[in-house]
This record gives C-alpha cells, sequence and structure tokens, in this order.
C-alpha cells in the first residue's frame, strides 16, 4: 500500500522494497541501495533558512544602490565603461522614465535585439522598474525568427544592436517591420535612435515612476524567454519577478557572493545563464558585473579576469575548454578567481580537474536547470568534495522540490533508478507565451515541470543528469547514456572532445557513434583505437562502432552541442 505524500509524489510504507514496474536500469557509477534494505523514492526537496525574497527587480536593486552607492555595479571593458551602484541606478532610472514617456505600459512587451553590452544590463533593470515584459531576442536569429518573436509575443517596442559579424539587424527589422503592426518603434544601440529615446526621459517625473512601481507585484510577468527548440518555432517562457529574482539571488548565495566579488560574465545575456545567474545573481548581492566582450572570445575572456581581478568565471564546457586551450593560456594571471559557474550541458569530468586545477577556480560550481525553471534547479555546494562537483549537477537548491518519475507512467522511481526529472517551487515559470496547449504538456496540475531530462537522485540526494530523453541510443533493445560513454572517451589522449549520438542501424535499430574532435588532427584515432581504448572498461553494446573526426561541433549561440545535427549529418554511413 501508498500514499501520496506530497502531491504527485509516491512514498512506501516502512519495509516496502519493490521499486515500481518498467523502470530504467540505472548507468554506471550511480549509487546503489544494498539488498534488502528500504529503497527510498526518488523525490528531494532543498532546505535552508534563507527565505524567498518578497522584492520586485526594482526594490532590490534600491535596496543594493543604498548599501553599496560607491562600489562598482557595472564594467564593460571593450569600452571602458563603468558603472558604481549610484550611477547605475541613475542610469535604470532615466531609462525607466523615458519608456515611461513613451507611453509603454505595465504588461506591454519591449524587445531586446542586442549583443551583450551595457544597454542590454540598463534595458533589463529599466522594463522591470515600470512593469514591461522584456523580451529577450536571440542574437542569432534571422529575419522569420525575429518576425515569430515579435508577432508571437506582441512587442511594442525593440531596442537592438545595429549589426555584429554576419548580422545586419537594422536591415532584419527593416525587412519585418511592415509585417509587426504591433511594433511602435525601434531605437539602436549606438545610433542616435538610442539618444532619442534617452531624451524622452524629461517626459515623465519620479514621481510618475513611483506611482508605476506601487502598482507591481513580484508575481508579475516581467520576462519571455524563447526556448532554443529543435523542431518547429520556440515557445515563449514567461517569467515573474519572484522566478527569477529568487534564482539568481539562490544561485549567488549559493556561491557565497558578496558586495567584493566580480563576476565576469561571457555568456549570452539573453539567455537566463548571462541575465538571471549572471546578472540578478550579482546585482542582489551586490558585487560587480564585468562583460569582457560582446560575444565569447576566450581570450578577452582571460584578460579581463586578469585586468579586472575577477572572482568569479561563468560558462559552458566548451568556453572553458577553449580558454584552457589557449596557446598562450600560461601567461594569464587568474589567481583572483575563486568561483564560477560551469552550465549549459554536461561537463565532461576532466575538463572539471583542469579548471579547479589550471584556473584556481576551487569553488567551481556545477548548475543544472532549463529556461522553464527560471533556470536552475540543482548546484553542487562549494564545499562539495571533487566527485560531487565532478559527477553530478548537485542538489535541490533552497524551496526547490526534484522528483524522478517513469516517463512512460509518471510514476515516482527509487533512487538509484533512471527517469525523467521533475521539479516543483517558486522557480516553475507560469507558462508558454500564449501557448496553453504546450505548457499543460510540460507543467502538470500539481505545478510539477517535466524537464525531457533523464536523471537519477543518488542515495545521497545529489542529482546526476544522465542525458536527454530523446538523445538516449537504444541499440538492439538496450539503453545507452551517451554522457557515459562520452565521460569516459574524454579520458582518452588523442580526443580533446566528443559528442555519442546514435544513428539508424539496419540490425540494431540504432548504432553508437562518436563525433571525435582529435588533440591532433594529423593523428585522430581510429574507430579501431577507440573499440580497443574501450575493451574491458564499457559494456561491448556501448562501445562506438563508428568514428567521425570533426573540426566543431554545432553550437547553438547558448553554447549547446546540437546534437540532432550531428545525427542528422552522420545518418549516412557514407556522409563525409
Amino acid at each position: 500500500m501508498t500514499s501520496q505524500t506530497p502531491a504527485g509524489t509516491t512514498t512506501a510504507h516502512a519495509g516496502t522494497t519493490t521499486a515500481p514496474a518498467g523502470t530504467t536500469t540505472a548507468p554506471a557509477g550511480t549509487t546503489t541501495v544494498h539488498a534488502g534494505a528500504p529503497v527510498p523514492y526518488a523525490y528531494t526537496h532543498g532546505t535552508g533558512t534563507t527565505a524567498l525574497l518578497g522584492d520586485t527587480i526594482g526594490e532590490n536593486l534600491a535596496r543594493a544602490i543604498a548599501a553599496h552607492p560607491d562600489r562598482e555595479a557595472l564594467v564593460d571593458v571593450p569600452s571602458g565603461r563603468r558603472w558604481t551602484y549610484a550611477r547605475f541606478g541613475a542610469d535604470v532610472e532615466e531609462l525607466a522614465r523615458a519608456l515611461l514617456a513613451r507611453g509603454v505600459a505595465k504588461g506591454d512587451r519591449v524587445g531586446i535585439w542586442a549583443i551583450n553590452c551595457p544597454e542590454w544590463v540598463l534595458v533589463q533593470y529599466a522594463t522591470a522598474r515600470i512593469g514591461a515584459i522584456m523580451v529577450n531576442i536571440n542574437p542569432a536569429y534571422r529575419a522569420h525568427e525575429l518576425e515569430f518573436v515579435l508577432g508571437q509575443s506582441g512587442v511594442c517596442l525593440l531596442v537592438a544592436s545595429l549589426a555584429h559579424r554576419t548580422s545586419d539587424y537594422r536591415a532584419m527589422v527593416e525587412d519585418v517591420a511592415p509585417r509587426c503592426p504591433g511594433l511602435r518603434a525601434v531605437h539602436y544601440i549606438g545610433d542616435p535612435s538610442w539618444d532619442e529615446l534617452l531624451s524622452a526621459a524629461d517626459g515623465a517625473t519620479v514621481g510618475e515612476l513611483q506611482e508605476r512601481e506601487a502598482q507591481l507585484s513580484c508575481d508579475d510577468p516581467i520576462n519571455i524567454q524563447y526556448t532554443s527548440g529543435t523542431t518547429g518555432f520556440p515557445k515563449g517562457a514567461t517569467l515573474s519577478h519572484h522566478n527569477i529574482l529568487n534564482n539568481g539571488y539562490f544561485v549567488g548565495e549559493t556561491v557565497r557572493y558578496t558586495e567584493h566579488d566580480r563576476v565576469c560574465l561571457p555568456v549570452p545575456f539573453y539567455h537566463c545563464f548571462g541575465m538571471v545567474m549572471g546578472n540578478l545573481g550579482a546585482t542582489s548581492h551586490g558585487a560587480c558585473v564585468v562583460i569582457p566582450a560582446a560575444s565569447f572570445d576566450a581570450g578577452a575572456t582571460l584578460r579581463a579576469v586578469q585586468q579586472e581581478r575577477c572572482t568569479s568565471l561563468y560558462g559552458v564546457p566548451t568556453m572553458f575548454i577553449a580558454e584552457l586551450d589557449l596557446p598562450d593560456f600560461a601567461s594569464y594571471d587568474l589567481s583572483s578567481l575563486r568561483t564560477g559557474i560551469m552550465a549549459g550541458s554536461p561537463c565532461p569530468v576532466e575538463v572539471m580537474k583542469r579548471v579547479v586545477a589550471e584556473m584556481n577556480m576551487a569553488e567551481v560550481s556545477i548548475c543544472y536547470g532549463m529556461t522553464e525553471t527560471s533556470p536552475v534547479s540543482t548546484q553542487t555546494r562549494a564545499d562539495d568534495d571533487l566527485e560531487r562537483r565532478t559527477g553530478t549537477a548537485g542538489r535541490a537548491l533552497p524551496h526547490i522540490e526534484v522528483k524522478v518519475v517513469d516517463p512512460a507512467t509518471g510514476v515516482t522511481l527509487r533512487r538509484g533508478e533512471a527517469g525523467e526529472l521533475c521539479t516543483r517551487g517558486y522557480s516553475v515559470m507560469l507558462g508558454y507565451w500564449r501557448d496553453p496547449a504546450h505548457t499543460s504538456e510540460v507543467v502538470d496540475a500539481a505545478r510539477w515541470m517535466r524537464t525531457g531530462d533523464l536523471a537519477v537522485i543518488r542515495e545521497d540526494g545529489y542529482v546526476q543528469i544522465v542525458g536527454r530523453i530523446k538523445d538516449m541510443i537504444i541499440r538492439g533493445g538496450e539503453n545507452i547514456y551517451p554522457r557515459e560513454v562520452e565521460e569516459f572517451l574524454h579520458t582518452h589522449p588523442k580526443i580533446a572532445d566528443v559528442q555519442v549520438v546514435g544513428v539508424p542501424d539496419a540490425r540494431y535499430g540504432e548504432e553508437v557513434l562518436a563525433c571525435v574532435i582529435p588533440r591532433d588532427a594529423g593523428d585522430p584515432p581510429g574507430a579501431e583505437e577507440i573499440a580497443a581504448f574501450c575493451e574491458g572498461e564499457l559494456a561491448h553494446y556501448k562501445v562506438p562502432r563508428r568514428v567521425e573526426v570533426v573540426d566543431a561541433f554545432p553550437m547553438t549561440v547558448s553554447g549547446k552541442v546540437r546534437k540532432i545535427e550531428l545525427r542528422e549529418r552522420f545518418s549516412d554511413p557514407a556522409a563525409d
């Protein structure tokens, strides 16, 4: 007999040892429970003594300004511009009044389509102060994607960069604007139109701004972030002040931020990693945000750390790999670093070890999450040992619940069993913008968010991310988790980076393919060499039967590897 506690989870009575039918065998390396002992269910919640914040983002920023007016809040290394908290607050207020004067109402959507720059951060906090909903637009989007987002979200005012690399943002805006009747105004950063927007601030008083702020609630929607879907158009995850302010705050608490920290952010602001874990994580602690470049540049990042004496550095694993592989890496002084965050995709164990040993990031933290959960659900702690910080995605943040369920039935599994990770708490999005059907597919009646990720909750409560459900390889009826194979192949001396995918096979349904970036392009490992390396270390069915050498992996702008493109490219055995 079982009982329900809490809603949506199943708890066994004492002495129950039988796991639900249909469970999936966990990958090697997960925690097992001794035979005969009661096996806890795969449910845990984050505990802590620190209460959730009840502020709006504007109120929280005002608190930081009052406490640290003369400390630096923002540094833009490329331009040399600097803001103390007092100056930053004044510039945010000016922009907020300008938006009010332009007729932006509470709940109106204001788009930001820009590379990393100080103006991006000003827009983030100014829209929050007036209760407008900021719509983050991926700077890698082309015209048809821009048109979809502007139309679907109903953006009334857009702030955009002029151009960057191969993207002519002005030309694309001018192309789609006639088909976006709700778009009333566009202002370009670094253009007279930006100065024109700021000059409108005289048309609204501080008193009018305060009247608007008095109408706001921490539960109001404040941000729409479009997911990087691999099929169809992206969905707009709608997030509140309460969602993202608290998530940024608790991420910062977990890495022990204070007003003395300086956080280097080479990750894109349009993504939660930059604007929530970075900007909000810093300002909620009175820390300083350092922008090393408009978009990721490994050398510029390390120069910024050295020049600004940064104490924290963010990145996805591929960014850290690029930094470590710089020919002049040893010439940079990284002694100021203490911590940082690695997230966005699984981190190879060997990369994490190098980050700790060679980049002075002894307290580096691994975070797991998704846009729809603000984003972080689990995080490693500063005092975790190397095994936990290399082998897991941490444990639940305070005030967040996580569980693992059978993907087919929704039944809660036992600790040590692999299934779909679900999360619940303050961080779960309000829903997809104007899309209740897709919202109901991922958020159930009990407010559990289904992540689509395969995971295991260990006996100690730490979470191991096994992979994406859609990335799992089924070879001859055997389930294979790509990350397990990737972790092992990262120990091969000839492999700099590797991605494992499943490709169609007439005999087994799917076969294991390793896409390898070699350390030496002139001496890449072949399939036979890799098979010999795996012999006796991996089960025979997990050993890659095909190996393809590549120069780089297809990536999203936020640094995630697009495995679907690798699958499509190499599904034809004749593919080059």
